[in-house]
């Protein structure tokens, strides 16, 4: 039966799209999957595969023709088939160039509509601010300097969590011993762990850089900064400039590395950041961590278990200073057990040239004690990445380069708008996301507000750590009443199977009406189960309702129940 071949849709905004090429010609036979036409839509080319075996019996739509989406373009089918009906409904639905352009146009925003969004930045939170803006019919440009991707795809978090995975193979090796099966580790190939780390991040640059494609969105590679909301200049790597005119800019500069004022560490070749812990051409015998945050304690696990000695030093008196203290000492006694040495109030005074790599000279109880190691990773955060930004000529208001915004993203200066880890407050890939779409929607014109209640931590050591909510800490600051509730994963089945049931669920309920104000987990998959207590926050969910959802068994979000259970004294599994 013939069939209409169509002008496919490609992307939300796609209203009309133009054949380019025609593989086949009439007469010819096609298989299904063959390649059959080309179809652009602005500057994104798609190859259209034919759905079905047949005959081109017909093309409706020459080369060079556009066509609104969904429109007739050719028919498929078999020889001597009655086509009139479909030739009869394809009559006037494809025009010739000059007819369809101007249907285009008319189809098209217009210039100055205020749809015409400029994101300075392609990390996480820009590149989804722009596919968002373009989801709502914006006309789309995005700038940026380096990767699209931005830190967390490039050198932040993807490459660190392809270490990590990489490095609990030799553990599951260990474990699977106890099972039986007995597997030989022979070496650690440590140019492969790096080649494949290098493939993951490619492959999912590639794929942002698909949808950006896909969305219509167009890139420029420069260093952009806004003059107002209708103009950015982008400098070029080759020092020439362009002006892109618009109606709203969304600002996604992201952060750096911090380096401390600390005395030799820019002198010494040895002291690195977490970029250049990603991308070392050999596996150090020995690594000295200044700063036990998130990215050190990752980082020194992931090495720890390729074999390199660690020693973290951290100035304050616990690790993870945003995590909840109580499960974070569990986890630093897991750490220690593991081998790596922590010393927390431990301030670096100064770093030194040796012959194993550094000396690393750090005052701890009123003495000075010299460690050295082969390399140096300066891990104590990350700052804004804003001073080629030139906030303060463009009247943007900031704090020694933090832009200031209010809850709809919105800065100082009417149209232009900033997110994610320029701000230089909550710095995670995922808050820049969800602020990336708050700031697309409002330039768009609609009604959005950024809520960080429901943003959770996630730290991706072995067990996994995550937390959402408040921390006990923060809730006796805050004078507030509240009950917990904590259930050990030592007495939950799929946790024992999995690590032997190292961790603990912690749920933090607030009086009077029981509602969940904070939770944290320390455990097998936990930064995947704490989406269960962020939504349960977001729905003022009371202890009760938690006990009333069934959990599936065996899991290890069962002990997320159980927890609940605890914070009233009736648990199952476990005395009370």
């Amino acid at each position: 039966m013939a069939r209409e071949l169509v002008m496919p849709k490609l992307g939300l905004t796609m209203k009309i799209g133009k054949i380019v090429k025609w593989y086949v010609k009439e007469g010819d036979k096609v298989a299904s999957g063959d390649n059959i036409f080309d179809v652009e839509n602005e500057k994104l080319t798609n190859t259209i595969q034919s759905p079905a075996d047949g005959i081109l019996l017909k093309v409706i739509l020459p080369e060079g023709g556009s066509a609104p989406v969904l429109a007739p373009v050719g028919v498929l089918g078999e020889e001597g088939e009655d086509i009139s009906a479909i030739l009869a409904k394809a009559e006037g639905g494809a025009e010739e160039k000059p007819a369809a352009e101007a249907a285009a146009d008319s189809a098209a925003p217009a210039a100055g509509s205020g749809n015409r969004i400029t994101v300075i930045g392609g990390g996480p939170g820009g590149y989804v601010a722009a596919i968002r803006a373009a989801q709502l019919g914006g006309e789309v440009t995005v700038i940026e300097k380096e990767h699209l991707g931005g830190t967390c795809l490039n050198v932040g978090c993807i490459p660190t969590k392809a270490l990590l995975h990489a490095s609990s193979f030799e553990d599951a090796a260990r474990e699977a011993a106890d099972y039986g099966v007995e597997v030989t580790v022979k070496k650690l190939n440590w140019k492969k762990v790096m080649e494949k780390k290098g493939e993951i991040v490619d492959r999912l640059v590639g794929g942002v850089d698909g949808l950006l494609r896909a969305n219509g969105v167009k890139v420029i590679e420069g260093v952009g900064r806004p003059l107002s909301a209708g103009k950015v200049e982008v400098t070029r790597a080759d020092g020439s400039t362009e002006i892109v005119t618009g109606d709203k800019v969304i600002i996604a500069a992201g952060s750096i590395p911090a380096i401390p004022p600390i005395p030799g560490v820019k002198e010494n070749k040895n002291c690195i950041d977490s970029t250049g812990a990603l991308s070392l051409k050999k596996l150090p015998k020995s690594l000295l961590i200044i700063g036990g945050g998130v990215i050190g304690i990752e980082l020194g696990s992931a090495y720890k278990a390729f074999g390199t000695e660690v020693t973290i030093i951290e100035a304050l008196p616990k690790l993870l200073p945003m995590m909840d203290g109580e499960l974070t000492a569990q986890l630093r006694n897991i750490l220690e057990g593991e081998g790596i040495v922590i010393k927390t109030e431990s301030k670096v005074m100064s770093v030194e040239d040796s012959e194993v790599g550094a000396r690393v000279n750090v005052e701890a109880d009123g003495q000075t004690i010299a460690y050295e190691a082969e390399k140096v990773l300066v891990a104590v955060g990350r700052r804004t990445d804003t001073a080629a930004l030139k906030l303060d000529e463009a009247g943007i208001k900031n704090d020694r380069g933090r832009i200031t915004v209010n809850e709809k993203q919105e800065t100082s200066v009417p149209g232009i708008y900033a997110i994610g880890d320029c701000l230089g407050k909550v710095m995670l890939a995922h808050v820049a996301s969800d602020q990336g779409m708050v700031a697309a929607e409002n330039a768009m014109g609609k009604e959005a507000v950024y809520d960080g209640t429901t943003n959770p931590s996630c730290v991706y050591t072995n067990p996994e750590f995550a937390g959402v909510g408040l921390t006990e800490e923060q809730a006796k600051e805050q004078g507030l009443e509240y009950r917990v509730g904590t259930f050990p994963l030592a007495a939950n089945g799929k946790s024992i199977i999995e690590n032997g049931g190292v961790g603990t669920v912690k749920l933090m309920f607030g009086e009077p009406y029981g509602q969940l104000i904070g939770a944290h987990i320390l455990g097998p998959r936990a930064t995947e189960i704490i989406a269960e207590c962020g939504m349960a926050i977001g729905l003022e969910a009371t202890d009760e309702e938690m006990i009333s959802m069934i959990h599936g068994h065996p899991t290890v979000n069962e002990s997320v129940h159980e927890a609940a259970l605890a914070a009233e004294k009736r648990t199952i599994h476990m005395p009370n």
